[in-house]
């Protein structure tokens, strides 16, 4: 695409992100008949569609109507797995152009700053809480829903305090991925000039040069992995930054109490939580409160457990199951997710389902010599390797041995070099990787959970 035709997406995508913000932020409000009504509605679209172009669906869901279809009727339907949805994308999808091979080409050439797919879609790619890749496809005008929902209670409070939305972009620095196969990097680059103007920062980054980086920003808002937002709170308290954001929130890790007071002891503003995942689940926390408040009006959530009936409020799910009501081009009608979330009241104040999340644990590899490597360095590589479905990555002294599990041949040895090329970057001397090749049961499960352990850090003590 010329400069030319990029900057005319990048001004449409503006446009449809501002266009928007009325709407989103008076769902914020929706009680939980106007949410019940709209998920109803949605979804009986959502099956219209997926019956009518997807041929995935067509079988699965032979029989149905949607025109008469009720949202108590959805434990009826089949479940869908992400190795299901992998190994049929082609027919999963409702355009024709989209193809499996097709995006994971997009996906092999996109570097730090994400590009549109066929000139309108956004392509994903998420290792996930299971460890197993998965990749989505989003249309702009979804991709636009997808972002105000993590954006919107922001804006909302911005609204409050300064009474309209702020004709000047907020500086936000943006501590996450590095990669524009990632959503947080992908958002930052594709809508970078609307309500805010983001920097944004790799996570896999030393230390000292995320901390120069965020001090040469002077952010009113700052957001980014837990475990890095903590590790500049830590600088803060020492004295090595100089920053005064208005507002913290923290995404795609659990934030611990522990953590979440050090950020507060640092910055003296409440944190935000937020949990976004690839396949549509988005909340985000008000400030200093660890329930997420989910965008009910995106994607209905169901809490169930492992037989897929569902548990009671404050019990703890075995996992979830998604049903997009907002992405009509990959429809996911009642996916599994394995992570763990637990329904908590409502505060009265909308109809949205409000939970707290226990799940996708990255736990990051820490080297002598104070050097810290976030999972992501590792993660970026292998997402972006179609061959391999599932991996496991174990820390050694002075490196990393993975274990992957691929579907069909791969050369292990580029893997290997991009793998010590991203650890190198994160500060490691010399890092030494090795690559093996092992069957899927060969993969170390949590012993309480059964999830994958993707991460298995060196212990100490």
């Amino acid at each position: 695409m010329g400069r030319s035709a990029a900057g005319d997406a990048r001004a449409i995508r503006l446009a449809a992100l501002r266009a928007a913000i009325p709407d989103h932020l008076d769902r914020l409000t929706w009680d939980a008949d106007r949410v019940h009504r709209h998920q109803r509605d949605s979804l009986r679209v959502l099956l219209r569609t997926a019956i009518d172009r997807s041929p995935f669906h067509a079988h699965r869901l032979s029989g149905i109507d949607p025109e008469s279809f009720a949202l108590e009727d959805l434990p009826s339907l089949p479940t869908m797995t992400k190795t299901e949805m992998m190994a049929n994308l082609d027919e999963v999808v409702t355009d024709r152009r989209v193809t499996r091979e097709a995006a994971e080409q997009h996906l092999s050439r996109t570097g730090t700053e994400a590009s549109e797919f066929l000139g309108e879609h956004l392509v994903l790619a998420s290792g996930g809480s299971s460890g197993e890749r998965g990749v989505f496809v989003y249309p702009r005008a979804a991709v636009v829903d997808f972002l105000l929902a993590l954006i919107r209670p922001g804006l909302a409070r911005m609204v409050a305090l300064l009474g309209d939305i702020p004709t000047e972009p907020a500086p936000l620095a943006l501590v996450a991925a590095g990669s524009g196969v990632h959503a947080t990097r992908a958002f930052a680059s594709l809508f970078d000039g609307g309500p805010m103007e983001v920097t944004s920062i790799a996570a896999t980054d030393p230390i000292q040069i995320i901390a120069r980086r965020v001090e040469e920003v002077q952010p009113l808002l700052l957001q980014g992995y837990p475990s890095v937002i903590r590790r500049l709170a830590d600088e803060k308290i020492a004295g090595r930054l100089s920053i005064a954001p208005l507002s913290v929130t923290t995404t795609s890790e659990p934030l611990d109490a522990d953590t979440r007071g050090r950020i507060d002891e640092a910055f003296g503003v409440g944190v935000c939580d937020m949990f976004g995942s690839s396949e549509g689940v988005l909340g985000v926390s008000p400030p200093d409160d660890p329930t997420i408040v989910l965008a009910s009006d995106l994607a209905v959530v169901e809490l169930v457990d492992d037989n897929h009936d569902p548990v009671e409020p404050g019990t703890a799910s075995s996992k979830v199951l998604v049903t997009n009501l907002n992405n009509s081009l990959q429809p996911l009608i009642r996916y599994e997710l394995t992570d763990c979330f637990v329904q908590q009241p409502t505060s009265g104040s909308d109809g949205h389902l409000h939970v707290r999340v226990d799940g996708r644990r990255d736990d990051e590899l820490r080297y002598e010599g104070g050097v810290v490597v976030h999972p992501l360095a590792v993660r970026t590589v292998l997402v972006k390797a179609p061959e391999v479905t599932e991996y496991q990555v174990r820390q050694t002294r002075n490196g990393v041995d993975l274990a992957v599990v691929t579907i069909r041949e791969l050369d292990l040895v580029p893997l290997a070099s991009a793998v010590r090329t991203e650890l190198a970057k994160a500060g490691l001397t010399d890092p030494v990787v090795q690559v093996q090749r092992v069957d899927a049961a060969d993969i170390e499960r949590h012993p309480a959970t059964a999830k994958t352990r993707r991460f298995i850090p060196i212990t100490t003590g």
